[in-house]
């Protein structure tokens, strides 16, 4: 099939088009991460879900009609962090995403929990590279009958930093992603964290994943959870910053676009 060089420049417009349409595709109407539920290349492990407005837990400051959320209701075991230990929970890993030396991750969480004194149950995120490597433990929340439970007590050091500096939980744990334990509580301790910000300095370039997790702790009874929203890379949401996969594309796309104009330059 012949081509003249008009067609092939309009071939090469549309190729570079179709392809740095792919990262940008929904820009012009996003929404918030979870409106539309679960996205897309996220990889739940145990009990993972999104909901609106639910019971002790808003949705959050960042705006969006829903968030994201994992509960240690029916989770599975074997989930805590390294050194901490815990007995069944849930994590929630999101598909791969790039970012710049320099790049703020932020978002919002809130730490809900039935479990009270004696039994520390707890949440955190992490950042990890692209083969789940941990590169930074960004908050932890825990169970504690008084004080400070973000970050938790007992738990390493955190790497973000968190506002308020100082969470303590208020009373109330009725949210539907506690199934049975919704409302309940054992003992002094129970409640929710309200909305915390969570900001981090991603301090090299290159493909990550962030992950949300949760476990009890000692028992499997009186469970807790997370919900998490108005996730963020250097300052665009996590759904607008595009995967390797169509950076290259990209790259391929204007690799092509800038031989032809060659070509054509010295034809």
């Amino acid at each position: 099939m012949l081509i003249n060089k008009q067609s092939a420049k309009n071939l090469g417009l549309a190729t570079l088009l179709s392809v740095t349409a792919l990262p940008f595709m929904g820009e012009a109407s996003a929404t918030a991460l979870f409106d539309a539920g679960m996205p897309a290349g996220w990889t739940c492990t145990g009990n993972c879900g999104t909901s609106g407005a639910n019971g002790v837990v808003p949705l959050a400051p960042s705006g969006g009609t829903q968030y994201g959320w994992v509960a240690s209701n029916t989770g599975i075991y074997g989930l805590g962090l390294p050194g901490v230990g815990g007995t069944d929970g849930s994590r929630l890993q999101s598909s791969v995403f790039s970012a710049s030396a320099g790049d703020a991750l932020a978002f919002q969480f809130n730490y809900v929990t039935s479990d009270g004194a004696g039994y520390a149950d707890y949440a955190w995120s992490r950042l990890l590279d692209s083969s789940l490597n941990e590169v930074a433990l960004l908050f932890t929340a825990r169970t504690t009958p008084s004080g400070n439970s973000v970050p938790g007590f007992g738990m390493p050091a955190i790497a973000a930093t968190i506002s308020p500096s100082v969470v303590t939980i208020t009373y109330g744990s009725t949210w539907a992603p506690l199934g049975g334990y919704s409302g309940g509580c054992w003992s002094t301790g129970c409640g929710h964290s309200g909305w915390v910000s969570s900001a981090f300095n991603i301090a090299s370039s290159g493909n990550y994943i962030l992950e949300f997790g949760v476990v009890d702790y000692i028992d499997g009874i009186y469970d807790s959870g997370l919900a998490f929203d108005g996730i963020t890379i250097g300052g665009k949401p996590i759904e607008d910053i595009p995967e390797p996969a169509s950076l290259a594309l990209l790259g391929i796309g204007l690799a092509g676009l800038g031989a032809m104009r060659r070509r054509k330059a010295t034809s």
